[in-house]
């Protein structure tokens, strides 16, 4: 059995809630692991579960986790932890997806530390879940779906996702081992009404990472992000198939975008309900 974690992460926004799932099974020293992680706008939760009862496809955000089922359809909530006791139905809308695999040409790499993959940048979100006496009501709310695979979270990186009135848009930097080097790759999609913007390393994306803010620049197209608070949860990460990193994100926290094309702004706003992990040196 290899070291090794596959996760998906599903968000669910509706109003001023936000509710960050994160269904994953990890293989370390020849034992695996399920759990559940629950991120929300003032919490944060793991649950532990036995390896019996826990299956996840690697393609397809779907999973069975002991009594919960997530699934490209919605959600099946039944957690029952001394900690965290978390109940409730929620139903996902069409999906909408990326043109192409996020990673491009580097889906072909072999050996590579994390791979990444986006099954849905908005969709509708309707029903009921209940955390800890805390009801989260959706309806007609959005959602979003990524998931990540592999043996480790890249040493340094950043993350963002956020929606907006006219789509959804995600931005991630990490620096990536890949043999003997180290360099900074970056992916980045912007869904603006029926325009995809993509800019990603294996599209000539250069990026620029400081003092809390990202910023991709590719061709005519330039995309800032800037987490403007440093307040977090900690969230358990992988390293070599082992969830025992500390890393911190916010599920809905306050940061600003600015996307332009040859000097002309397409997209500027600011947002209390981004999600944002900065894991480099501040």
């Amino acid at each position: 059995m290899k070291n090794e974690f596959c996760g998906w992460y599903f968000k669910c926004q509706a109003g001023a809630q936000t509710l960050a799932l994160i269904p994953a099974v990890h293989s370390h020293a020849g034992v695996q692991t399920g759990s559940v992680q629950l991120i929300t706008d003032h919490g944060n939760w793991n649950v532990a579960l036995p390896a019996a009862g826990c299956r996840m496809s690697r393609r397809r955000p779907l999973a069975r986790l002991d009594r919960s089922l997530f699934s490209p359809r919605g959600i099946h909530l039944d957690l029952r932890d001394p900690q965290c006791c978390a109940w409730g139905n929620v139903w996902f809308g069409p999906p909408s997806p990326i043109r192409y695999d996020i990673m491009g040409p580097f889906a072909w790499v072999p050996f590579l530390e994390c791979r990444h993959r986006i099954f849905s940048m908005r969709h509708r979100v309707t029903g009921r879940l209940v955390i800890n006496d805390t009801e989260y009501r959706f309806a007609d709310a959005a959602g979003y779906i990524e998931g990540d695979r592999g043996c480790s979270f890249p040493r340094h990186y950043a993350w963002t996702q956020c929606f907006f009135s006219q789509g959804s848009l995600m931005l991630s930097a990490a620096e990536i081992p890949l043999g003997p080097i180290r360099f900074t790759g970056a992916i980045a999609v912007v869904h603006l009404g029926q325009t995809e913007y993509r800019l990603a390393t294996y599209l000539g994306a250069a990026a620029e990472i400081g003092h809390r803010q990202i910023t991709l620049r590719q061709g005519g197209l330039e995309l800032t992000a800037t987490l403007l608070e440093t307040s977090g949860y900690s969230l358990q990460a992988p390293v070599g198939g082992a969830m025992t990193r500390q890393i911190q994100e916010n599920a809905a926290c306050h940061a600003r975008y600015r996307l332009t094309l040859d000097g002309r702004q397409i997209l500027r706003f600011e947002s209390h309900l981004a999600s944002f992990e900065y894991e480099y040196p501040f």
